[in-house]
This record gives structure tokens, C-alpha cells and sequence, in this order.
């Protein structure tokens, strides 16, 4: 059922326009109705309906249906006065960067005007592009009402079925793509990884100089001091040699601890100062030195690596495939009733 938003009616600073609006949707729905009804005159077979049944408005109609066309002419110069006003109006408030716009924009309107059989099919867009306009003002509301729901349903379902067959297209060539194998780790490395390795070298400089300050700034109870004295002292306790110190009588116990500990403070220095002197260039000589030089050809990481992205792939095709409009229809198979979620655009349009 069609709703009639009075408080918006009332609120609305552009009064004029919609009551303008409203009398030309009359007009059309006029208009329109004539036209369908002349045509269908024009039949034989509601000539002898209309002889039949009503042979006193046969006659009477006659004259109209020869001179239908002056009457239709008297439709279409309302309709050009409002159309030219229109456009005065635009030009004067400049709602387009030229003047010769609107005439493009609302070329219905134009073809519309055209007294042939053909054209006068468009003017039914002049109906469509008035309800939007109000819709879009909050003046009436469409969604609640039959016509609309079964129409609103059934685009979405178009779009999500074409949508969905677009996408599932596109991630089976990226699935055969990555299929490829080497072919595409080695495009992915030589045209998106080598031309940023100074961002990622500078990245990673700064990550570990990072680590390194933060490292230095920790006290000895740090985690990371802790690993450190907890490896040294497997270590220590494994050597064979330093395991002698434990027959030394007296101090043998001390200078165990004491050499852990030394062990500890030189090890954590060392990995600070590393951390806290790699730059930029000492990594660009890492990587030009040891990484360009790595093969893998005896692990199978990146066939692993294809593997799990052809598997993600692989679910979202599924996923994309669900025909989600099937679970909105009622029990009984019909379209959805209307809900909130599908309240039309808030924000106001500006005339004309």
C-alpha cells in the first residue's frame, strides 16, 4: 500500500516542486490511460464490444478517437511549458556545469513529447523518475507495497545470481593461475617484492634497531635475558670441560656461575649491538649476499603455500555460490514481507 508522509509534506522547504510533481504525475497517469484506451478503441474488437454493449458511446467517442491527436498535443504542450521551466530554473540555480545538460539528463522527457506511438512508451519513465524523486524525499513510501517488494526481490536476485557467476569466474583463473606454480612465485617476486626492497629493507632496519634499543633497556630479569642464561647454561652443563669445574674443591661451584653469567652479559650485548647497528645498507648486502642465493628446491614451502591459498579459493567459491535469496522467501515460496533493512535513501535530492 502506497503511504503519504504528511509531516515530511509539511516540513519540506520545497513545497512547490512536490505539488508540482504530484499534478504533473496525474497528468501522465491521465495521459497515459487515454492513450491506452484510444489504442485499444482503435481494435476491431472493441469497436463491436463497445457497439454491443455501449453503442451510444461508440458514437459519442468517434470524434474524439479522429482527433485524438489535437487532444494529445494539448497534453504534450503542458508538458513542454513544464519541461522549459524546469530548465529556466536549473540554468538560474547553475545545477549543472552547462547550461545544455539537463536536456541530456532528462532525455525521456524530449522523446517523450514526440506525438508517434513509439515514443510516447517513454513517458512512462517520466512517471517512474517523479515516484524516485519523492521516495528519495521520504513524501511517499513505495517499499511497503506489492509492486515494489516483487520487483525489489526479484533485481536482487539477478544481481546476486550475475554477481555470483562474475566472481567465481574470476577466482577459477586465479586458481589456475596459481596452479601455475613457479611461474607466478617468481612474477610475484621480480615485479611486486624486488621493486620494494629499499621500503621493506628500511622496514626491517628499523624493526630490529627497535628490538635492539629495547633490549638494551630491559633490566637482567628481562625474558629475553632469561632465555638467553637458561641456553647458556645447557650449554655449560653439556661441555664436558666445564663440567670438570664441578670437581674443583671450594670455588668450582663459583666459577661455573660466574662464566654463565659473563657468557649471558657477552651474548646479549652482542645480540643488542647487532640488532641496534643493522641499517638499511647492511641489510641490502644480507639480501644481495645470502638470500638471492637461496634455493628451495629441495622443500616443498611454496607448493604448500599454492596449496593452502587454492583451498581458501576453493571456500570462498562455495560460499560465494549459496543462493542466499532462497532462504529470505517465506514457507510458502513467496517474496519476503518488508523489513527495515530495506528503508529507501534518507538524504534528499535537490530540484529540478
Amino acid at each position: 500500500m502506497l503511504r503519504i508522509n504528511r509531516d515530511k509534506l509539511r516540513q519540506s522547504n520545497e513545497t512547490p516542486w512536490l505539488m508540482l510533481d504530484l499534478l504533473m504525475l496525474a497528468l501522465l497517469l491521465v495521459n497515459l490511460s487515454w492513450l491506452i484506451f484510444d489504442a485499444l478503441y482503435a481494435t476491431l474488437a472493441m469497436q463491436r464490444l463497445l457497439l454491443e454493449h455501449l453503442p451510444g458511446f461508440y458514437s459519442a467517442y468517434m470524434p474524439i478517437h479522429k482527433n485524438f491527436l489535437l487532444i494529445d498535443l494539448v497534453f504534450i504542450a503542458i508538458f513542454f511549458i513544464e519541461f522549459c521551466f524546469r530548465w529556466s530554473v536549473s540554468v538560474a540555480e547553475k545545477e549543472h556545469p552547462r547550461w545544455y545538460f539537463f536536456p541530456f539528463l532528462h532525455w525521456y522527457d524530449i522523446i517523450g513529447l514526440i506525438p508517434l506511438p513509439a515514443t510516447r512508451l517513454f513517458r512512462f519513465l517520466r512517471i517512474f523518475s517523479i515516484l524516485h524523486r519523492l521516495q528519495k524525499k521520504q513524501i511517499i513510501s513505495l517499499n511497503h507495497t506489492r509492486v515494489y517488494r516483487f520487483f525489489s526481490f526479484y533485481y536482487n536476485v539477478f544481481m546476486e545470481e550475475l554477481s555470483d557467476r562474475i566472481v567465481i569466474k574470476v577466482l577459477g583463473d586465479m586458481q589456475k593461475d596459481i596452479r601455475q606454480g613457479a611461474p607466478l612465485v617468481d612474477e610475484i617476486s621480480q615485479q611486486v617484492l624486488t621493486p620494494r626492497q629499499p621500503v621493506i629493507a628500511r622496514w626491517l632496519a628499523g624493526v630490529m634497531q627497535h628490538m635492539g634499543n629495547t633490549l638494551a633497556g630491559q633490566d637482567k630479569d628481562s625474558v629475553i635475558r632469561q632465555h638467553v642464561q637458561q641456553s647458556v647454561a645447557k650449554a655449560v652443563k653439556n661441555n664436558p670441560q666445564m663440567a670438570n669445574l664441578q670437581f674443583l674443591p671450594v670455588v668450582g661451584k663459583t666459577i661455573e656461575s660466574t662464566l654463565e653469567q659473563t657468557v649471558t652479559d657477552i651474548v646479549t650485548s652482542s645480540v643488542v649491538h647487532l640488532l641496534a647497528d643493522m641499517d638499511e645498507r647492511r641489510i641490502n648486502q644480507f639480501i644481495d649476499s645470502h638470500i638471492k642465493g637461496y634455493t628451495n628446491h629441495h622443500d616443498d614451502l611454496d607448493q604448500e603455500v599454492m596449496q593452502v591459498i587454492d583451498e581458501c579459493f576453493e571456500l570462498v567459491k562455495k560460499h560465494v555460490a549459496t543462493q542466499r535469496w532462497k532462504t529470505q522467501l517465506t514457507p510458502e515460496g513467496g517474496i519476503p514481507p518488508y523489513t527495515d533493512s530495506q528503508s529507501p535513501v534518507t538524504e534528499a535530492t535537490k530540484r529540478p
